[in-house]
């Protein structure tokens, strides 16, 4: 089998020939954006030999000024959906890595959620606000002034409906990872996220279904209430990742939650083997998290991105390990 179709044919609930693996991490900052980040992204790849080659994604909603109220974030995040520049952008980044890629591994470009991406203009304002400020700020304002809030949102969305669908019609990719943020029990009440998230992650995630890519659906941060993610999520998602140590929910317990679902994950990302082991302990874990799940749905990964210092020889010693089993 080639490295696609090992890929998709766990996501299908078929026999492959040994168990495909993914894995990424944030490449420094003068290597995230550009021709640098084309290079870093290719390398990475050969270094790792990764049945999933994921495309980073460094171009965010860029800052517009200062937000005081509800009504400067509608008016900010207006002027940024005018021009759509921070598509443009990674689109053409993501091109000239698909096209210079192995050609028979599985390709994916990455959206960052609503929520996330709610925050970036706001993490761009200057010093003092850091990601739990404009967290809090986000829920705040969307208890302030909802309806002007939920329009910014919406608009905010339509860009990302954009980006999915042109990953995949224009750039090519097989896949796109949706990174959800907004289930942590810290930021909203189960209501809240219902009425406030849920809706555009599901809007986008459509737009990704409808486009005809593959669907990753990634369930970010600590302390998550992962009931959240009911049956309206999994009907989208043909492949689900979530921080089993963050959470926490096992693997195993993820089946249960998304049934018939292919899983992928396993690894810590930033603790474990891949930080204080060597290779014969990354193979010995590698092993020890297939056999504990199965064969069968698994793509071998981790919680979510490793560090950017991360030793590559241990993530190809997991990749190798996965697809001999």
């Amino acid at each position: 089998m080639t490295k696609r179709e090992r890929v998709i044919a766990v996501i299908e609930g078929k026999e492959a020939d040994g168990i495909p693996s993914s894995f990424a991490l944030h490449f420094p900052q003068d290597q995230a954006t550009g021709s640098k980040a084309v290079e870093a992204h290719l390398k990475f790849f050969k270094e790792t030999d990764t049945d999933i080659i994921k495309i980073m994604n460094e171009h965010l909603l860029p800052e517009h000024g200062m937000v005081r109220t509800p009504a400067d974030y509608y008016e900010k995040i207006s002027a940024i959906t005018r021009d759509t520049g921070f598509i443009a952008d990674q689109l053409e980044m993501s091109k000239r890595i698909v096209d210079r890629a192995d050609k028979d591994a599985f390709t994916m470009g990455t959206i960052h959620g609503i929520c996330a991406s709610g925050i970036h203009p706001l993490e761009r304002m200057g010093e003092g606000y850091n990601y739990s400020e404009v967290r809090q700020m986000q829920a705040d304002f969307l208890r302030w002034d909802e309806k002007k809030m939920l329009a910014a949102m919406q608009l905010i969305a339509e860009d990302l409906c954009i980006l999915a669908g042109k990953y995949v019609k224009e750039v090519g990719a097989d896949s796109v990872y949706y990174a959800s943020l907004g289930a942590e029990t810290k930021w909203f009440t189960d209501e809240e996220f219902r009425r406030w998230i849920k809706p555009f992650d599901l809007q986008i995630m459509k737009a990704i279904k409808d486009a005809g890519g593959y669907c990753f659906l990634h369930m970010c941060k600590s302390g998550l209430n992962m009931e959240r993610y009911d049956e309206d999520y999994a009907a989208l998602a043909d492949v689900v990742n979530w921080g089993v140590y963050e959470a926490p929910m096992a693997l195993e317990e993820g089946k249960r939650l998304f049934p018939g679902k292919a899983v992928l994950g396993g690894f810590e990302n930033r603790s474990g083997v891949f930080v204080d082991g060597n290779e014969a302990a990354v193979r010995e874990e590698a092993k020890r998290i297939i056999e504990g799940f199965g064969r069968k749905g698994l793509i071998l990964g981790a919680d979510c991105t490793l560090a950017t210092e991360q030793d590559l020889k241990l993530v190809r010693a997991a990749v190798e390990e996965a697809r001999r089993l």
